[in-house]
């Protein structure tokens, strides 16, 4: 999770000849049944963090800048990958290396925004890089950083009926067990009630072979409420082309059921990273 370091003055220095140049004009096939379609770039200030497809395909993007003044001065200092459900918009939030607990903000679709806040369990790490809500709206999904067996599950704030109808305390219910570790997963998004697609940030070739892998997670029956299992299988490694040389970092992930789309975010290595390019995919399989 990129933890926003450029100035100012470097986002208003870098031209556009510079953010878009570089991106090659193949559009590679994956192994895992998904066909690259096309690119796109948002500014990294609104839209490095994440994003998410609303009913009618436009899209909503998160970064830092994201973050409202009231819940940075209550120390909410990190946005992570955000989703849509019912026309809801559910948000993740993290504080500093001190944080006891993880919060969610859900905006309804007349703007009326609730907090829920998650104390955190024993062993539970304070990052919050993603939610993820299941097609029926029941249950949300969120992650923690570095080497994961599991995947954290909550009901969803607002449209389960279990939690509180105007924010207020959230706990876990029964968490995705992972046939194999991940690492670094940076966002997800269910393709179905049984799959999940996400984005790793591991560029170690350690646990998969792919560089920064963009991975599928399927579980052994729909979420319930109850523990399940999932089978990790990467997909296709994240694209990193930029005419700037260094580090890349893998950011958010969607997938827009209704037009069978997958989007990814790459942030490019400086100073080029002052903008994020989304890459779409459509399913050639399924």
């Amino acid at each position: 999770m990129t933890l926003w370091k450029a100035s100012t003055a470097l986002f208003g220095a870098v031209t556009l000849a510079v953010v878009t140049g570089g991106a090659a004009s193949a559009a590679p096939a994956s192994p895992g049944g998904w066909q690259e379609t096309g690119a796109a770039r948002v500014s990294s200030l609104t839209g490095s963090q994440g994003l998410a497809s609303r009913a009618d395909g436009g899209l909503l993007y998160r970064g830092l800048a994201s973050i409202p003044l009231d819940l940075r001065v209550k120390g909410w200092n990190h946005i992570g990958d955000p989703d849509i459900a019912e026309g809801h918009t559910f948000d993740a939030y993290q504080g500093g290396d001190n944080a006891k607990s993880k919060m969610y903000a859900v905006t309804t679709p007349g703007g009326e925004r609730h907090l829920y806040e998650h104390p955190l369990d024993a062993g539970e790490k304070l990052n919050n890089s993603f939610a993820a809500v299941s097609p029926d709206s029941q249950w949300l999904v969120s992650g923690e950083w570095g080497d994961q067996n599991r995947l954290q599950v909550f009901p969803a704030p607002l449209l389960n009926s279990s939690t509180p109808p105007t924010g207020g305390a959230l706990a876990q219910a029964g968490q995705i067990s992972l046939d194999k570790p991940v690492r670094d997963i940076q966002g997800c998004d269910f393709a179905s009630a049984t799959r999940l697609v996400c984005a790793s940030n591991d560029a170690s070739k350690q646990l998969f072979p792919e560089d920064r892998p963009v991975l599928q997670i399927d579980l052994d029956r729909a979420l319930d409420g109850r523990p399940v299992t999932g089978r990790v299988s990467s997909l296709f490694a994240s694209p990193q082309r930029s005419v700037c040389s260094g580090s890349f970092e893998t950011e958010g992930v969607d997938y827009d059921s209704a037009r069978r789309t997958l989007r990814v975010e790459v942030v490019p290595p400086a100073p080029c990273l002052v903008t994020t390019t989304v890459y779409s995919y459509r399913a050639t399989t399924g």
